[in-house]
């Protein structure tokens, strides 16, 4: 189902954007990034959605940086959209947290370990904003039916699914593009997780690797296999960012990208297929 956000059509026949460095490491990175983006869709004419993380809950080594917490975060957030002008979205990870976002996220986001937390996706549902729910790597497509239902019961119809690859092995991913021809079919917008799928969970140890030089080949191919929307974390440092640094793009390729992405997409609208 549709819906609009600033203006924004936010649905399955316009190619739109969420984008933004993992976690917010300062203002003036997350200003920077929101800025070349929100230009960046504004010229190709797609809707643009800024995400970034008040806090990462789930990191490999308790030691890791985390992210500036609940309401230094959401101030931040909140700064960006009305300075910008963009809709916001965030992940939450309990219940408790999700009223609090809501107040200035436009869309919640639901992390991949907890694609099944019942009362999590009912609080996020009842607030009435739309969910994203990213598929959880331990899930076949066909599971989120069922996550699809806790939000629905909640009388909320904005969902977007989000295919972010699935386990393979030890430290690795892999991405079965049929995935998003599956999901599509419930009827909701399917969105690419671009740089979580080249992730390599733990495999440096006490933090995640990735191969950020595979991010544009499968975000293309996932545009081609008739995805709706691109969700593409991107830093102007990323070897230098405090979080999932290995798998994010770097800002400056980040044009690039979204021009060839535009033009795959607009073929296969084209084609019907």
């Amino acid at each position: 189902m549709d819906f609009e956000l600033f203006g924004q059509k936010i649905g399955r026949d316009r190619l739109f954007l969420i984008g933004g460095p993992c976690v917010i490491e300062s203002e003036e990175i997350a200003f920077e990034v929101a800025g070349f983006l929100k230009e960046t869709c504004a010229r190709l004419q797609i809707p643009f959605i800024f995400k970034s993380s008040y806090d990462k809950a789930n990191r490999t080594s308790g030691k890791s940086y985390r992210g500036p917490g609940l309401e230094k975060g959401l101030n931040v957030l909140a700064t960006i959209r009305d300075r910008y002008k963009v809709p916001i979205l965030t992940d939450v990870h309990t219940p408790s947290e999700v009223e609090p976002v809501s107040q200035v996220a436009d869309i919640l986001q639901i992390p991949a370990f907890l694609a099944r937390q019942t009362d999590l996706l009912a609080a996020a549902g009842a607030t009435g904003k739309p969910v994203n729910v990213k598929k959880a790597q331990f899930l076949s497509p066909r599971d989120m039916g069922e996550v699809i239902k806790k939000i629905r019961e909640t009388g909320n119809e904005r969902i977007l699914l989000t295919e972010r690859g699935a386990q393979f092995g030890y430290n690795n991913l892999v991405v079965d593009m049929r995935s998003i021809g599956i999901m599509a079919d419930f009827g909701y917008p399917v969105v690419f997780d671009a740089t979580h799928s080249v992730q390599l969970p733990g495999a440096q140890g006490t933090s995640s690797g990735g191969e950020r030089r595979f991010v544009a080949s499968l975000a293309r191919a996932a545009v081609a296999a008739g995805a709706h929307g691109v969700f593409i974390e991107t830093h102007p440092e990323p070897d230098k960012a405090l979080c999932d640094g290995p798998n994010s793009l770097r800002l400056e390729h980040a044009a690039k990208l979204l021009e060839s992405l535009v033009q795959i997409y607009e073929i296969v609208t084209k084609t019907g297929e």
